[in-house]
């Protein structure tokens, strides 16, 4: 990879600026196979451009090498955090895709020049050296810091006995640094993460180990409550864990985090799956006292609504409630809208979070859901899946949703084998959503996961400027 004479211009000193970017016109999504049939996951290209008579349909699909891979999460070489005022190398590129298989241990590395619509498989990093360069295994979230690749991973190199953790890739080669951490503690669970640079703050969540996911969801781990239920400070440039705060063990899968992204504001959002008081999910804002510790309250609760026995799929049937199930919240690059996904329920809602200690719900979708099955316009019949993956565009005008979660989790909730879908949500900017009825994206048994959008979005980048 070669650096530039100048910085990539889709890089943007502050959030401001790069809402004032230019419009989205393509998006990258993954789909998994697997647990379907024999074929290999794909990456696929999806135009968003309005004027396009291919808007809203798939332009080109890369199949992967193998088959088992399970695609997740996913995300860039490089983004805005390279024109920090510490960053190495400011003059990288938002080029490349690399695209972890949570299954499979794999990392792809895919180059979207010279065209961005047909993205070429250009490095692939085996479980194998993984392991032994990391420790680690099952790779996860993707962010790209100022000074590396950051990814994040459920397992130990040995699955289920040892911490799951971060590790880094080179920016230039994709070569395997090693792992980040050099004091964790009792840090053991691992999932999300992501910081406050001007702080030197990282945060990290904490969802489960390979067993207690890669089958499925184990009810009787889950009733116990060793899923996981805190969330860690670390500080970034020590690599040193520096405090742990503990949402207690009814809150159970403290999965998706979002920091304000104005680098000023130290807070931050973090989202919990279901809660063992009563099936509903919750969200914490996270924050930083006075003194320098950090502190988090819950802000929102979403009740658990009751439904009928023989809607409901074996797990929950005791329960006689779907619980809403939040696997993704997203915020908008101004700080306004929080976005939380109930996948459960099937509901998409829009917080207001001007005052991120007092959240009003201002807007809310419903599509799929387990027992509503609520149908798309621009559908042809009930649909199995909820808003589950969201991404928002970098002006907050535009928000994409997907629906699948992990393989053997879908089918547990959705029993019925549900398929894939995309949907685009529209956002008044003084609050309101709606569907956009033209644009509705079903692809069958390939079910649909993490989308990125060209040039970033609101889940990619981290800014060192104020706006």
């Amino acid at each position: 990879m070669m650096s530039k004479w100048k910085p990539d211009p889709t890089f943007y000193p502050s959030p401001r600026m790069a809402m004032n970017a230019p419009r989205e016109k393509h998006a990258y999504v993954v789909g998994l196979n697997y647990g379907r049939n024999d074929d290999p996951d794909g990456l696929m290209v999806v135009d968003l451009d309005t004027e396009s008579p291919t808007y809203g349909q798939i332009v080109s699909q890369v199949e992967m090498p193998y088959t088992g891979d399970e695609l997740h999460h996913f995300g860039w070489n490089a983004c805005s955090s390279a024109l920090c005022p510490y960053a190495p190398h400011p003059h990288l590129e938002r080029r490349y895709l690399i695209v972890p298989a949570l299954r499979s241990s794999r990392i792809y590395v895919f180059d979207t020049q010279p065209n961005p619509l047909k993205p070429q498989l250009v490095k692939t990093i085996e479980a194998e050296e993984l392991m032994a360069k990391t420790g680690y295994s099952r790779p996860h979230t993707v962010h790209c810091g100022p000074d590396a690749i950051y990814i994040s991973a459920m397992g130990s190199a040995n699955g289920n006995g040892g911490p799951g953790g971060i590790f880094l890739l080179d920016h230039f080669n994709f070569d395997v640094i090693g792992p980040w951490e050099i004091e964790r503690g009792d840090q053991e669970l691992a999932y999300d993460f992501w910081w406050h640079l001007a702080q030197d703050v990282m945060v990290t969540s904490e969802w489960a180990k390979p067993h207690q996911f890669e089958g499925g969801l184990v009810p009787e781990d889950l009733l116990a409550g060793k899923y996981g239920h805190r969330l860690h400070f670390w500080d970034l440039r020590k690599r040193r864990k520096i405090q742990t705060i503990d949402l207690g063990a009814d809150q159970q899968m403290v999965l998706e985090l979002r920091p304000a992204h104005d680098p000023r504001k130290t807070y931050g959002f973090a989202g919990v799956v279901v809660s063992l008081n009563d099936l509903s999910a919750n969200i914490w804002t996270w924050y930083q006292e006075d003194d320098g510790t950090w502190a988090a309250k819950k802000t929102i609760t979403i009740p658990a609504q009751p439904a009928d026995e023989d809607d409901l799929p074996p797990m929950l049937k005791g329960f006689k409630a779907v619980p809403p199930l939040v696997t993704d919240i997203d915020l908008s690059l101004d700080d306004r809208f929080l976005y939380v996904s109930c996948w459960g329920t099937g509901e998409l809602h829009q917080y207001d979070v001007s005052d991120p200690f007092n959240p009003q719900l201002v807007g809310k979708v419903e599509l799929g859901g387990i027992v509503k099955r609520t149908e798309h316009p621009g559908g042809s019949g009930p649909l199995l899946g909820g808003p589950q993956m969201v991404e928002i565009s970098r002006d907050g005008r535009r928000v994409y949703v997907t629906n699948g979660l992990y393989s053997s989790w879908d089918d547990q909730f959705y029993p019925d084998l549900m398929e894939g879908w995309m949907a685009r949500i529209d956002v008044d900017p003084d609050g309101g959503i709606a569907l956009d009825e033209d644009f509705f994206l079903q692809t069958g048994e390939l079910r649909l996961h993490q989308v990125r959008l060209e040039g970033g979005d609101a889940s990619t980048d981290s800014f060192c400027y104020p706006s």
